[in-house]
């Protein structure tokens, strides 16, 4: 059965949106919240004429490109760590056959 979702209220720029989740996804929520306001927050303070629209879709492009920078590292990591496993289970391999 799945859980009942309420509304939770987040404010983005001094604005107050209600956004309806579950239990379990409020602290996530919460914290995408405060992560897109400070992001807008920090788009507006580069330049105080920017209208509400220009600010949240330049934030999204901030956040959308954070969020690929950061998937291209962890491909890298875990290209790195399964280079470095198949390295270990060849000297494994080595050392039980010898």
């Amino acid at each position: 059965m799945s859980e009942e979702r309420s509304p939770v209220a987040v404010r983005i720029l001094d604005r107050e949106y209600l956004v309806s989740c579950t239990p379990d996804e409020r602290a996530g929520l919460l914290q995408a919240a405060a992560h897109v306001d400070a992001k807008m927050r920090e788009v507006r303070g580069q330049s105080k004429v920017l209208g509400l629209e220009r600010v949240a879709v330049l934030a999204a492009l901030n956040i959308a490109h954070e969020s690929i920078a950061t998937r291209e590292q962890l491909d890298e990591v875990g290209q790195s760590l399964a280079s470095e496993l198949r390295q270990l289970n060849l000297k494994l391999d080595r050392q039980s056959t010898s």
